[in-house]
């Protein structure tokens, strides 16, 4: 495998594990594959336990990509703890507020489907302004667009749960500076070097 943008982590960490032999013996693509593989699992895996045992949803959709990033890019800007963690915070605050400025909150399960104009108007809203306040704060995350539609849309909209999504973006951010510093990665604390 060519150490690259996409794989020098990999080498690192298959060096430190004294596992180069992969290298020789299995397709690059294949070894970048199971690597992804194996840090997803482990990642959304302990992220899911926590969910079981709390109740509460560590695990949402929007982790998915933000994991993703986190060990296909890792160096990329968007990859960033800074990034992450303030890019869902936008997300969840842009995504309650639209949520509730459309009314939503009105219903306690949930919302009829027939008030379509309502949630055309808060997922609008609310991505609209969560990429503008991210665009104003210089702060790159795609998948915080997604967990502003998960809150604006009332998937997961009640105020007690939104410091837990935050909580499962935090945890997950953790965890990926541990696997991504094992593997040798000059992963950043919080942001990368001054733009």
């Amino acid at each position: 495998m060519q150490p690259g943008p996409s794989g020098a982590h990999i080498v690192q960490l298959l060096q430190r594990l004294q596992m180069t032999w992969l290298l020789t013996h299995l397709p690059p693509k294949l070894v970048r594959a199971a690597y992804m593989l194996v840090n997803g699992f482990i990642t959304i895996a302990l992220l899911a336990i926590l969910a079981a045992i709390t109740g509460n949803p560590f695990v949402f959709p929007s982790l998915g990509p933000t994991a993703y990033l986190f060990f296909f890019t890792p160096l990329a800007d968007a990859a960033t703890p800074r990034n992450a963690i303030l890019g869902h915070a936008i997300a969840l605050a842009c995504g309650f507020g639209a949520f509730s400025a459309a009314g939503l909150g009105y219903f306690q399960n949930g919302f009829p489907a027939h008030l379509f104009w309502p949630r055309v108007l808060a997922a609008a809203l609310s991505l609209s302004a969560t990429g503008a306040i991210m665009v104003l704060l210089d702060i790159n995350h795609p998948p915080a667009g997604a967990t502003t539609l998960i809150v604006s849309l009332g998937i997961i909209a009640q105020p007690r749960l939104l410091p837990i999504i935050e909580a499962a973006v935090v945890l997950l951010t953790l965890q990926a500076f541990v696997i991504n510093r094992l593997a040798g990665i000059p992963y950043p604390l919080w942001d990368r070097a001054p733009r």
